[in-house]
């Protein structure tokens, strides 16, 4: 099962070198990792996704808890979070192909960023899973180039679990 930690760090050279060692050291991969700066000055918040059973994650994140300069570790996984992701993404768009591509940017809330005679460039902003459905669309136009940042998230100060009501609602709506 893939868990999203939000590791909170005070600011010192070296930090995230040894968190990611600690991963590294027990064969974990780490399959995404994001870093800026929080909401203290002098700290940064740390979020990152890693694969792993619920007891080895609990215990890599109390082992992550003893290491300097880390102040907080939270488990999102299970909580309700806002879960975001920015992607770049160059498609080759010729011009019979143009206006097809610019209803999926539409459809998707994308914005062109770039133009070019045979490319266009692309940000979107979303969950991991809003991503990768565009670039499966984009796929077959021919897809140049991607960036990713890797997956950003808080857990919701409303503590509305908007994944726990999309499994309980039919077709999306909510029950009356």
């Amino acid at each position: 099962m893939k868990h999203t930690l939000s590791v909170l760090v005070e600011d010192e050279s070296g930090a995230l070198s040894r968190i990611a060692g600690l991963f590294a050291r027990r064969g974990f991969n780490i399959d995404s990792l994001a870093v800026g700066p929080a909401e203290v000055d002098g700290q940064s918040r740390i979020t990152m996704v890693v694969e792993g059973d619920d007891q080895t994650l609990q215990q890599m994140s109390k082992q992550l808890d003893k290491l300097i300069n880390v102040l907080q570790v939270v488990d999102l996984t299970t909580r309700p979070a806002v879960e975001r992701e920015l992607m770049l993404l160059k498609v080759s768009a010729p011009s019979s192909e143009r206006s097809a591509i610019l209803e999926l940017v539409e459809v998707f809330r994308a914005k062109v960023v770039d133009v070019a005679n045979d490319a266009l460039t692309l940000e979107v902003v979303g969950d991991p899973g809003k991503l990768v459905a565009l670039e499966r669309l984009l796929s077959p136009y021919g897809i140049l180039e991607i960036a990713r940042t890797g997956k950003i998230s808080l857990e919701r100060a409303s503590g509305v679990n908007t994944e726990m009501l999309k499994a309980s609602t039919s077709g999306g709506r909510l029950p009356a």
